[in-house]
């Protein structure tokens, strides 16, 4: 019985993945078995750092806000503190926008924790 080897499945799975590899360097952008390997790679990276981004996004809002903190005569851990003991429930990020955009409303939220902690 002769082999059957199905060459359109393996040009097709070959072209996949050199479009895959489009704009990697050198002979990983050009040859199958090295595109491969690269592919795969990147593959891994990718998956890994879209879950980083959300711990790289807190970190961001964090350093923001302890930035904004610090000339009102306050420190990042203080506020958190303050709007814990208030039971403000604002997120970092929606903290972070406030401070950004609106630093009169920031300035108010920043007083009533400080006030808080005080007491």
């Amino acid at each position: 019985m002769p082999r059957v080897t199905n060459p359109q499945a393996t040009r097709r799975r070959r072209k996949r993945v050199l479009q895959d590899a489009k704009g990697f360097f050198g002979n990983k952008s050009r040859l199958f078995r090295y595109a491969h390997d690269a592919v795969v790679r990147a593959g891994v990276f990718g998956f890994n750092d879209r879950r980083k981004k959300k711990s790289n996004m807190r970190q961001l809002w964090i350093v923001r806000l302890n930035a904004a903190c610090r000339p009102l005569g306050i420190t990042y851990n203080r506020l958190i503190a303050g709007l814990k003991k208030l039971n403000i429930e604002v997120n970092r990020k929606m903290l972070s926008e406030v401070a950004i955009n609106d630093p009169v409303a920031f300035e108010a939220i920043v007083n009533q924790a400080k006030s808080a902690v005080e007491a």
